[in-house]
């Protein structure tokens, strides 16, 4: 039976060993932490429970196929609720606005509190259906990098229709065109964030985003977002998968341009090396190439894109409820194409920055004690570049207080009774991630989709790579489509 190495415990290397495991691989993963997930983890703090990281469920079919692939039934380890609203959106001058999963109740409600015309919301939606229709076998299902996935029907379709797909201009060109109220281009434009990414350079393709949420629908795992990880790693363990946390894998081990195994260290001994067949990298692939093979060629014109945008997160206990606040909240900026100046040309938070506050106690009510509400508080940032970020932190955590103070009327500096802080430095140093970036290389031009890594090592046999930093990009389905991709080219 041929040993199958994945280094690191990710969505995206849990969902590689599932499928290897099922292919007949003898598979063991090697985490550097002492639990699994990565960024989809969770944590508890005075009472509060947090998921530590994605707080957006889409896409839940991928997640449901891997236990079908194997004959498992879903419902025994994982269950999950579609949301009847997806966002409550908030704006200085006290405008509100409930996304409602229903596309005409949201169209309504556009309509009656902004005066866009509903019909243009429907005609949106159904272009994000087209392009995702066209582009989601192509891009998101197979390797960019393989000879037969430009010759194929897919691929034919998606040239046909080229023109329609946004690939030469902006999404906030696309939206400003087609909506006239500036509130709901900001609330389409938000969708770049998805990826980490600036509506105002990214192609308008990202469009497609918004298909998951409105035509497919947006979700809650009933046990939190970290029950995501927690059934996957179940379903691993019950097909044989071995897995060894605070293992840190050291090195990559590459003989004649073919990999021969690992090299790792655990809390009681350093420097084992293990001989296996194949290796599969869920770490970042540029802390993959620096430091697991730093004597190995590197794809530095890959590995040198600038990065995505990151976040910093304050996790808050707050000692009150708020009745009309939902699962998702955003407060929105004033300005937001400076909020993305001051983020990728500045490097920098801005004064007046965009929030989103994920409550999951709205739907989990024992995620925080009686009467209380645990919030995730995330601000979109910029990648770590060695910013003053002890001073960047204070200020924005001061700024947001006061922004959502002003707009929920209440003071809620004096209701934080906790607080834990996720930062891209300790982003980089908890996940491997490179410059604590959350979706690897920036999308912020028309050929993003090929300055990712692929899938798999055109230089080095065997060696494979999954999760947010490869193709196709970032976020759970993503990674998780990451892993079939790959699982595509490893044979038994």
């Amino acid at each position: 039976m041929k040993k199958v190495a994945i280094i690191g415990a990710g969505i995206g290397g849990i969902s590689t060993a599932i499928r290897l495991a099922h292919k007949g691989f003898e598979v063991s993963v090697f985490e550097a932490n002492s639990y699994a997930g990565g960024k989809l983890s969770s944590f508890d703090l005075n009472g509060y429970r947090f998921d530590a990281g994605p707080s957006l469920f889409t896409l839940p079919n991928l997640v449901v196929e891997l236990f079908e692939l194997v004959g498992k039934n879903p419902k025994e380890y994982f269950e999950y609720t579609k949301l009847p609203d997806i966002c409550h959106y908030f704006w200085e001058d006290a405008t509100k606005l409930t996304a409602w999963a229903e596309n005409e109740r949201f169209a309504k409600e556009v309509e009656d509190v902004t005066g866009e015309p509903a019909q243009k919301i429907l005609d949106f939606l159904k272009d994000s259906a087209f392009k995702y229709e066209v582009l989601d076998g192509l891009f998101l299902q197979d390797s960019l990098h393989k000879l037969s996935t430009w010759t194929s029907a897919k691929a034919l379709k998606g040239y046909l229709n080229l023109p329609k797909l946004g690939i030469f201009g902006t999404m906030n060109d696309a939206n400003e065109k087609l909506f006239k109220n500036p509130k709901i281009v900001q609330l389409f434009n938000r969708y770049a964030t998805y990826n980490g990414s600036d509506p105002y350079q990214t192609p308008a393709t990202l469009n497609i985003i918004p298909h998951l949420e409105y035509n497919i629908g947006a979700f809650f795992p009933k046990k939190g977002m970290v029950s995501i990880t927690n059934s996957l790693v179940k379903l691993a363990e019950d097909l044989g998968v071995q897995f060894f946390y605070e293992s840190k894998v050291e090195e990559i081990l590459v003989e004649k341009d073919k990999v021969s195994g690992i090299r790792y260290s655990n809390i009681s001994e350093k420097n084992i090396s293990k001989a296996y067949d194949v290796v599969v990298s869920n770490m970042d692939v540029t802390p993959t190439y620096r430091k697991l093979m730093p004597n190995q060629k590197h794809p530095d014109r890959l590995l040198n894109q600038p990065k995505s945008s990151s976040g910093v997160i304050f996790y808050w206990g707050i000692k009150k409820q708020f009745a009309e606040l939902g699962l998702h909240n955003i407060f929105f900026s004033d300005d937001y194409q400076q909020e993305f100046n001051t983020m990728f040309q500045e490097k920098t938070i801005c004064q007046d920055p965009t929030v989103y506050i994920n409550i999951t106690s709205k739907l989990k009510p024992d995620d925080a004690p009686e009467g209380c509400e645990n919030w995730f508080v995330l601000i979109n940032a910029p990648a770590n570049e060695g910013q003053n970020w002890d001073k960047i932190i204070a200020d924005t955590r001061q700024n947001v207080i006061q922004k959502v103070s002003r707009i929920l009327g209440e003071n809620i500096g004096d209701l934080i009774e906790c607080e834990e802080i996720l930062d891209p430095r300790t982003i980089e140093s908890k996940t491997s991630s490179a410059q604590g970036a959350l979706y690897g290389n920036s999308s912020n031009n028309r050929y993003a989709a090929f300055l990712r890594h692929a899938n798999f090592s055109s230089k080095i046999k065997n060696l494979y790579f999954v999760g947010g930093s490869v193709h196709p990009g970032g976020g759970i389905p993503l990674a998780i489509s990451s892993a079939k991709i790959a699982c595509k080219y490893i044979e038994i």
